[in-house]
């Protein structure tokens, strides 16, 4: 096989440096499945993994990219065979093993989910983590007694990633939805995927809350966390849920146990990395019918190719990227 195109970060004493360059098949990690990649998506932890500071990778060189979507070129183990469309998303890809920011990928077999019907591999990675944990959200809401007739829904950091999915999912389920952004510039882009109300981040969190406040939300889709979770869990409806999938606020969230003991409100963690596979499979189905904002996905999405990725890795770290951003190989 010939050197193929890859992202690799490298150690430079104290700092970090970003460069493409031609990888080998044997130079790939070990794996029972060689996967011909032909799109990837930019994630924040992408962005992380490039930093000195970012606390993401252990060992150096390392090539980044925590989703991908392709097609099976190579495989030891009988589940998988030469010709399969698959994704692989999360798990230990693009942190402690060779990611999606190459154009061929070697994982183990036990991460693989098969493309469902619905999805070609472009709309699997416009979806990628942010897709995917915006659907788990959705999932998890609607397991604990969430519907459209409840009342609205919050959607915190709506520019991003699983805000932007969050938003799209829900209004083609039929919800009302309020998208919370600091920046103003986005409104028309949010009105178009379907948020019927747009609140400032102030408005959601403003300085000196209640502890138990009014009774604004069904439900809630937050990848913010901190001081804007707390707000939001004293403004959920009673017997509602919020589903916390990020901390971009923060770690520390300042409540108190009054939502929770005089409102029945259900807090749900959202973890998509290590999600049981059987789960897994299932959100991906859902993600490619029910939840699947057809219309909307072009929108949400920008495309760029491998040698565009580092200017897009820094400006996913400074809040300048919307939506999603694919990468084409």
């Amino acid at each position: 096989m010939e050197p193929f195109k890859a992202l690799v970060v490298d150690k430079v004493e104290e700092d970090t440096k970003t460069s493409i360059k031609g990888l080998t098949k044997e130079e790939l990690p070990a794996g029972d499945v060689l996967i011909k990649v032909h799109y990837s998506s930019v994630n924040y932890k992408d962005g992380l993994a490039t930093h000195p500071k970012g606390n993401i990778v252990k060992e150096y060189p390392h090539v980044p990219g925590i989703d991908l979507a392709g097609v099976v070129e190579e495989s030891d183990h009988p589940d998988w065979k030469e010709g399969d469309q698959v994704i692989v998303t999360s798990y230990e890809l693009g942190v402690s093993h060779f990611g999606g920011f190459s154009e061929y990928a070697r994982v183990k077999s036990e991460w693989i989910v098969p493309l469902p019907e619905g999805l070609s591999l472009k709309e699997a990675m416009i979806y990628g983590t942010a897709g995917f944990t915006a659907a788990l959200s959705i999932h998890q809401l609607e397991q604990a007694g969430l519907s459209p007739d409840k009342g609205p829904v919050l959607v915190t950091g709506a520019t991003g990633g699983v805000g932007s999915m969050a938003i799209a999912m829900l209004a083609k389920k039929g919800y009302e939805v309020a998208a919370s952004t600091g920046k103003k510039s986005e409104h028309g882009y949010l009105k178009e995927l379907g948020a019927t109300s747009i609140l400032s981040r102030d408005e959601v969190a403003p300085e000196g809350f209640k502890p138990i406040g009014k009774q604004k939300w069904a439900g809630a889709v937050d990848p913010v966390g901190g001081t804007t979770l707390a707000a939001i869990l004293s403004n959920t409806m009673y017997g509602g849920a919020v589903a916390v999938s990020g901390l971009t606020g923060g770690p520390k969230v300042p409540t108190t146990v009054f939502p929770f003991i005089l409102r029945g409100v259900n807090l749900l963690g959202i973890d998509s990395v290590y999600c049981p596979m059987e789960k897994r499979k299932e959100i991906w189905k859902k993600a490619a019918k029910d939840y699947k904002p057809t219309e909307h996905l072009e929108a949400i999405h920008n495309e760029v190719t491998i040698e565009e990725l580092p200017e897009v890795l820094s400006s996913i770290l400074s809040g300048n990227i919307r939506g999603r951003t694919i990468v084409k190989y």
